[in-house]
């Protein structure tokens, strides 16, 4: 029997992907606020309505991945812009996993960001003169990384808070539609890259994961890429295998 996937926020780019790439291995329920054309179930659900979340979430969910995001500015100087942040990415990162641990779901894996260190990023390079690590200290340009981190951290707590529980957040590199005109438009592509077919291979490793709790970066193999995979490839076993070069590439 396929074990059933719940894709909160999943009509977007990843989730578009996931679908794709992971209906024929599990049972795929999109949950968002708009129907993907890619669903096969879906369910309409506000995720700022923590109610409303716990109550349409299928029961018999085995993993929750969430993918939930939106795009703002001017989010530290506007307060309504700073609430939209605020009520995506933190409040609605708490609601799913006291969701979780209300209907005994046993793991939730969540699309962080790379902008959780951001700070030590220029153009696709490491600035520390080396890879950075999950190890190094969060430090963020901007509120949409501060609220990832923080997610993260709360991910963390949950997870100690119920023995049941695994969180596995995966800190996101750049993942487009069209992976080809992407990374012929955009040079940083070249080294931030977390291509389709690895975009897949890590969420897969994630659901299967046993870990508790782990926190990791998503990135193809690319040279000269600004995020270590020693970790994910240590306890995950993520072993990427399209990179931009390959992407570039392609006919």
């Amino acid at each position: 029997m396929k074990k059933k996937v719940t894709i909160i926020g999943g009509t977007g780019t990843i989730g578009s992907i996931l679908y794709k790439g992971l209906s024929d291995k599990y049972k795929i329920v999109i949950l968002d606020k708009k129907a993907p054309k890619h669903a096969g179930e879906f369910i309409e659900v506000d995720a700022t309505n923590a109610e409303m979340l716990l109550n349409r979430i299928p029961k018999d969910t085995d993993v929750l991945i969430n993918l939930l995001t939106i795009k703002t500015e001017n989010d530290l100087k506007d307060i309504k812009e700073f609430q939209r942040m605020t009520d995506i990415h933190l409040l609605s990162s708490f609601y799913v996993l006291y969701a979780a641990m209300t209907l005994g779901i046993t793991k939730v894996v969540y699309a962080s960001s790379n902008h959780t260190t951001d700070s030590y990023e220029e153009d696709g390079f490491s600035t520390l003169g080396r890879e950075i690590t999950t190890s190094d200290y969060p430090s963020s340009r901007g509120l949409y990384g501060v609220l990832k981190f923080a997610s993260e951290q709360i991910g963390y707590l949950m997870s100690k808070e119920s023995e049941k529980l695994s969180v596995i957040n995966l800190r996101i590199g750049s993942v487009h539609p069209d992976e080809q005109k992407a990374v012929k438009e955009d040079n940083r592509l070249h080294q931030t890259l977390l291509s389709h077919t690895d975009t897949i291979q890590l969420f897969e490793l994630a659901i299967q994961s046993t870990v508790r709790f782990g926190t990791y970066y998503g990135v193809s193999d690319n040279p000269d890429k600004p995020w270590s995979l020693e970790s994910a490839y240590r306890e995950l076993g993520f072993i990427p295998l399209v990179n931009s070069l390959h992407v570039a590439k392609e006919e």
